[in-house]
C-alpha cells in the first residue's frame, strides 16, 4: 500500500477527479493549502500560493495508474507528487484493515 500525496494548482481538480475515475480511483481526500516558494539559493522573497493537496491511499497494482492519471491530469503545471509506504489502513466504519481498506 502507497499514501500518495499531491500539490496541484486548484483549478487543475476537476481533470485530476475525472482522470483518477477512468483508473477506478474514487476515494482521496482534497485540502486547501498554501505553498511557499523561494526565490532560488540566497534569495530572501517567498510567494506564498494557493494549492490543492491530495491524499490518496492505494494498493500497489494502482500506485503507476494513479501516478500517471494525476500527471496526465496536472503534467506542466507548479506542483508536485510524493509517494509514501503505508503500513496500515482501518476503514472505522466497517473494522477492515490492509489492502482491504482502500
Amino acid at each position: 500500500m502507497k499514501l500518495i500525496h499531491a500539490l496541484i494548482e486548484p483549478d487543475a481538480i476537476p481533470r485530476v477527479q475525472e482522470e483518477l475515475n477512468r483508473v477506478e480511483v474514487y476515494r482521496l481526500t482534497v485540502s486547501d493549502v498554501r505553498t511557499l516558494g523561494g526565490a532560488g539559493a540566497g534569495g530572501a522573497a517567498y510567494d506564498a500560493r494557493p494549492a490543492a493537496r491530495l491524499e490518496i491511499a492505494v494498493n500497489e497494482s494502482f500506485v503507476k495508474p494513479t501516478l500517471d492519471a494525476l500527471y496526465r491530469a496536472a503534467g506542466g503545471e507548479r506542483g508536485a507528487i510524493y509517494v509514501l509506504p503505508l503500513k496500515d489502513a482501518i476503514r472505522i466504519r466497517t473494522g477492515e484493515r490492509g489492502p482491504e481498506a482502500i
